[in-house]
């Protein structure tokens, strides 16, 4: 991992939510409404993108935590924006504060943590648990 990855940093997406962003994908009797799932992959998502610019071939980055407040209801069709910061970084393990708005008003906030990984030690790992 890059030495250029450091507390300050940030990076921004936009997603425009749709049908398969229902809070319904996961359960019939939720309202047809942007899910509180797929606002925590759009941020891990953003996090990751970030960090992905900094790593060293056969890095890849993983998330380990997420303390995500969702606080208002994104009608599906809308844009939904997503900006993450890095606050911390200790070693391999990077922190993210990580905030969300749709067209009209902020609709979460985070805090989200990533570690660095080497993919083929991780995958190794991975596989012999299978086995």
């Amino acid at each position: 991992m890059s030495n250029t990855l450091i507390p300050g940093m940030s990076h921004e997406i936009e997603v425009k939510t749709g049908p398969e962003h229902t809070a319904r994908y996961f359960y019939e009797n939720l309202p047809g409404v942007f899910a509180t799932p797929f606002l925590a992959g759009f941020m891990e998502r953003a996090s990751a993108e970030l960090i992905n610019r900094h790593l060293a071939p056969g890095e890849q980055s993983v998330g380990v935590s997420m303390n995500l407040q969702h606080s208002a209801a994104t009608p599906l069709g809308m844009k939904v924006r997503v900006r993450t910061e890095v606050t911390a970084r200790d070693g391999k393990k990077l922190t993210f504060k990580v905030e969300a708005w749709d067209a009209v008003e902020k609709i979460g906030e985070a805090v989200h943590e990533r570690f660095i990984i080497n993919a083929e030690k991780f995958n190794a790992r991975v596989a012999q648990k299978k086995a």
